[in-house]
């Protein structure tokens, strides 16, 4: 029955409260310790167990109890006044991860945080692995003195739930504190990492056929890239590997059913690391849910009644291989927990994560080999070819070039481009684009930005960090568009550059509407300068000012009672107007007025038309804030409309910045622009050199250069013997790692290099095997 109550006590000053509430057993959450313990006398029968649980728990934590049960996988934050609390066995995790007090109060174990240090400690808690659940008060204080409700608990919800993939919102990505960040004053803030994808993992087993189907969706909630793959995989999963290498998900999300040896993949990858922050959270859901009737429902209601511009049609969705479908359909409920399934209602978001066409076979072996991405030493970037190519300005830019660095290209006519450009900039001396390098420089992340407002989740501060940003960038490229055509050669760099100043123009349209220095400080209700767009809020401006017209006109009353024809208002600790009068004078105040407070000096004072007229004040203003963030809202998905725009002419950007990128790898000296054939089977490369090594050893003792020479109808096979540490693996992997950034587009440590197109390079699991394949 509802409200039994059952005590056990268990060891010396500690008790565990049994609350059965429709069958759910709170044991483990209501767990205390530390405290007295209370007497709670003998069992109590059914007739009394009502009356006595309501005097056992607080309203404060019945409330709790209920958003627990609807949420039993969350730690939850609970807004209480000026901080947050967390109850329970939440309350003792958050303490040790946080390293903060938790004590007893009444039947909880407790522990709080500052309202303004949320965003810190949020991602702390996420950084290790936690799903972690904001519930703010849905109620404001005027408001609710004059419903009915007025003596009951303020009503709260939950307002937002964050992981390490999900961490998008005003609560945890405060903007405006970047200054902070970049001068050392926030150093305990936990730094987003450059990818933060979300992976959903489906298998399928034919039983005719023996054959694994594997299916995967990830997506990047904090930018809106959605990948999509469908593969066969043996029982070592290895393909399953290469592409999770590739993707490097901050969270999976899996069946509970996984196979076991995707389930012994995923525990080597999550255990990767020996810091808990670093490690990969496995978010488990119902196998049914993945099941393909089941998905194909959640997908077929979620994408039926879309036609917005822009927006996946059901059609193309149904298209998907059904190992895709069985991963979009959980991907699509688990995001809409966090109000984020926006992103995957684009149709230019979703793209294939390989293409054996478009781009270089690079399996997990390779990666971890040639140490593309991370080397294999500490797992760190240093040391890597990433390390050597990455000299990207922007988060943006890289983002991209990791992409660039794992999918060389195939297409020759794709690879010719970015080396015209890469060799424009090295050689040119024009000075627009040394200004538009220049312009990349100190940039915010401009891509998570525009997503951030795209869920509508944005703070005023970051808006309009991103709209001023996105503003200018637009105008000055505008200005340089005369010198483009007349100065930049490049096909590339010609279409990058002249497209993107036309995209960028909706943010000036919508940074004009705002008053800058409200913006800047989250002042909501001054944030619009011009109001004739909000008929609302200025109603309920004018409502305002017709009160505080009341209110200052009654000083004439109170100057006349109290007779000081000077008399003005004062406010002390927030409370305003109220009327000041000396002890010594008090006795000619009228009896009616409401005494707020006193020194030994002076008693302060309303009147009953103040008291009633303040009240009327508080309750519009109340008002106003509600309004509005309704407006800011509807502001926000009005920009959002010009999202697909805006994030293509970022996409310009980033690829404008792995191309200076690349320039400024060429110019680090004895680097060559490689010869790219598509008719010719041939590897020759003279003076060649490892790029990392060659770059970790330094001027003063260079690493020593070698030939290669291969030919498809000549030399085909090269055997490398010599003592141990003699170089032989470095030599390998050079070779292999020039034919990759030949295929980026990019220069080589060589005085001269030919390379056939591969189609994909394969190491075997011995030290420093390696086999380059140029066509199978």
């Amino acid at each position: 029955k509802a409200g039994s109550l059952k005590c056990d006590f268990l060891h010396r000053n500690r008790f565990d409260v049994f609350l059965f509430l429709q069958g759910v057993h709170f044991s483990q959450f209501a767990k205390t310790g530390g405290g007295k313990c209370a007497e709670l006398g003998p069992p109590l029968d059914c007739s009394t167990s009502s009356r006595r649980s309501k005097s056992i728990f607080t309203p404060l934590e019945q409330q709790v109890i209920q958003l627990k049960q609807q949420h039993k996988d969350a730690l939850l934050a609970v807004e209480c006044g000026y901080k947050y609390r967390f109850f329970g066995e939440d309350a003792e995790i958050a303490a040790k991860e946080l390293n903060i007090v938790c004590h007893l109060d009444h039947n909880f174990m407790t522990c709080s945080i500052p309202t303004h240090r949320l965003f810190v400690h949020v991602r702390r808690l996420v950084s290790h692995g936690h799903k972690v659940g904001v519930v703010k008060q849905t109620e404001t204080s005027a408001i609710k003195a004059s419903g009915a409700n007025r003596n009951t608990l303020f009503t709260r919800q939950l307002s937002a739930l964050y992981t390490k993939s999900t961490l998008v919102g005003e609560d945890v990505n405060p903007v405006c504190r970047l200054g902070d960040v970049e001068e050392g004053g926030c150093d305990d803030v936990v730094s987003d990492p450059p990818d933060s994808f979300l992976l959903c993992i489906s298998e399928n087993w034919d039983k005719l056929k023996k054959q694994l189907t594997v299916g995967l969706v990830a997506v990047q909630p904090s930018t809106g890239d959605v990948l999509l793959d469908c593969f066969p995989d043996g029982p070592s999963r290895s393909e399953l590997e290469c592409r999770v290498l590739k993707i490097n998900p901050v969270e999976i999300l899996v069946p509970s059913d996984l196979s076991e040896q995707t389930e012994r993949l995923l525990h080597s990858i999550t255990n990767a690391s020996a810091q808990a922050d670093d490690r990969v959270r496995v978010e488990r859901r119902d196998s049914a849910e993945f099941e393909f009737a089941s998905a194909m429902n959640t997908v077929t209601s979620f994408y039926c009644h879309i036609q917005a511009k822009g927006s996946r049609s059901l059609s193309s969705v149904a298209s998907l291989e059904s190992p895709v479908i069985s991963c979009l359909g959980p991907l699509i409920q688990y995001l809409q927990e966090f109000n984020l399934e926006r992103v995957l209602r684009s149709e230019s978001s979703f793209r294939r994560l390989t293409c054996e066409s478009e781009i270089m076979t690079l399996s997990a072996g390779t990666l971890r080999n040639l140490e593309i991405l991370n080397n294999q030493t500490d797992g760190s970037v240093k040391g890597s070819l990433l390390w050597v190519l990455d000299h990207t300005r922007t988060p943006f830019g890289r983002r991209l070039m990791r992409k660039w660095v794992s999918q060389p290209l195939t297409d020759l006519q794709s690879i010719s481009e970015r080396q015209d450009a890469v060799q424009e900039i090295l050689e040119s001396d024009s000075l627009t684009l040394n200004s538009i390098r220049s312009l990349l420089s100190r940039l915010p992340d401009l891509e998570r930005g525009i997503c951030s407002i795209y869920h509508k989740k944005s703070s005023t501060q970051e808006f309009y960090l991103i709209s001023s940003s996105l503003s200018r960038l637009g105008l000055e490229l505008q200005t340089l568009q005369p010198a483009m055509r007349s100065q930049i050669s490049s096909g590339l760099l010609r279409s990058l550059l002249l497209d993107t100043p036309d995209q960028l123009i909706p943010a000036q349209s919508f940074l004009k509407v705002l008053n800058e220095k409200a913006a800047k400080s989250g002042n909501k209700t001054e944030l619009f300068s011009d109001l004739s767009g909000f008929p609302v809020l200025q109603e309920r401006m004018e409502q305002i000012q017709t009160v505080l017209r009341e209110i200052q006109d009654h000083r004439k009353d109170i100057r006349l009672i109290l007779k000081a024809p000077a008399l003005e208002y004062t406010t002390v600790s927030g409370q305003e107007f109220l009327i000041e009068v000396k002890n010594s004078g008090s006795s000619i105040v009228p009896p009616e007025w409401v005494k707020i407070s006193s020194t030994k000096a002076v008693s302060r004072y309303h009147s009953p038309f103040l008291v009633d007229r303040y009240k009327k004040l508080q309750q519009l203003r109340e008002q106003l804030m509600l309004d509005c963030q309704r407006e800011w809202t509807n502001f926000l998905d009005q920009f959002g409309e010009h999202y697909h725009t805006m994030k293509r002419a970022i996409s310009h950007l980033a690829t404008m910045d792995c191309l200076f990128s690349l320039a400024e790898v060429a110019k680090q000296g004895d680097y060559c622009r490689p010869e790219v054939c598509d008719n010719k089977h041939q590897i020759t490369i003279r003076d060649g050199r490892h790029p990392a090594i060659d770059l970790l050893m330094g001027e003063h003792n260079q690493y020593v250069p070698n030939h290669t020479e291969l030919q498809g109808d000549g030399r085909r096979t090269m055997i490398i013997t010599g003592p141990n540490m003699g170089g032989k693996s470095s030599y390998i992997r050079q070779v292999a790692l020039i034919c990759v950034m030949a295929q980026m587009g990019s220069y080589v440590p060589a005085s001269a290099a030919c390379v056939g197109i591969l189609d994909g390079i394969y190491t075997s699991q011995f030290k420093g095997a390696c086999n380059l394949t140029t066509w199978y």
